[in-house]
């Protein structure tokens, strides 16, 4: 079976390798956004589509049987593509989405909808753990009367104001380093996205554990699809379905 596979997340690597194991045709499309990633097993696509049009357009030419959206939560606009390309080619979808993160006893959250409510939420002369990735910055760095910690895996292209600090670390993250970090930098809150997954949740552990407030952005929605939490359940819906 053709599959093509919209990367970019440790799952969706893991799923291509199984896949591939499988004996299946599988191309894994990546945005280009992480220098030196880790690559998949099987082929490999770099760069944009073109909007719906031109990922219609690629399912149809290249044969593809199956499209998976194994994108990060909060990909956005390929995520929404990905919908009206299957619809307009017929392509079943499935889409890989981590359970996300739930709130336990003793964690302080504000849970907002955009990256812009979260800037709005914070309080003056807050020491702020950033770690909502590289877009959507100039929201937060506005907030002159604040303190930053931006952690970002790629630097971003906006220059760091004076009250902001850039940390580029790759996950995953420990809780006693993330605790260490806090204690560090005199954190008061912690913004982040409902990302879920293992990897960095340890922050929101070592906010609980230090009662560091929380601003959690909510996840979007991106329409329709064969929607899967595992790659288990990932692998019975393209092979069995």
């Amino acid at each position: 079976m053709k599959i093509l596979i919209l990367g970019g997340t440790a799952e969706a690597r893991q799923l291509a390798n199984r896949l591939v194991a499988l004996g299946h045709d599988v191309t894994t499309s990546l945005a280009g956004r992480t220098q030196d990633p880790i690559l998949p097993e099987g082929g490999l696509r770099m760069g944009r589509f073109g909007g719906i049009p031109g990922l219609a357009a690629y399912l149809r030419a290249a044969g593809i049987e199956r499209l998976v959206d194994a994108t990060h939560p909060y990909a956005g606009q390929i995520s929404i593509n990905a919908v009206a390309a299957a619809r307009a080619t017929g392509v079943p979808l499935v889409r890989y989405m981590r359970p996300a993160w739930e709130q336990a006893v003793g964690d302080d959250w504000m849970t907002v909808e955009t990256a812009a409510e979260a800037a709005r939420a914070l309080p003056c002369n807050a020491d702020v753990l950033l770690t909502t990735g590289h877009t959507g910055l100039e929201h937060f760095l506005e907030r002159d009367d604040c303190q930053f910690v931006v952690r970002t895996i790629e630097a971003p292209a906006v220059e760091m104001p004076r009250h902001a600090t850039l940390l580029r670390t790759r996950p995953p993250y420990s809780v006693s380093d993330e605790m260490a970090l806090m204690e560090r930098e005199g954190t008061t809150h912690v913004v982040t996205k409902n990302s879920g997954g293992a990897q960095t949740a340890a922050k929101l552990e070592a906010a609980r554990r230090l009662g560091v407030k929380v601003v959690m952005i909510e996840r979007p929605a991106y329409g329709p699809a064969l929607e899967v939490a595992s790659i288990d359940a990932a692998v019975d819906a393209l092979v069995l379905g």
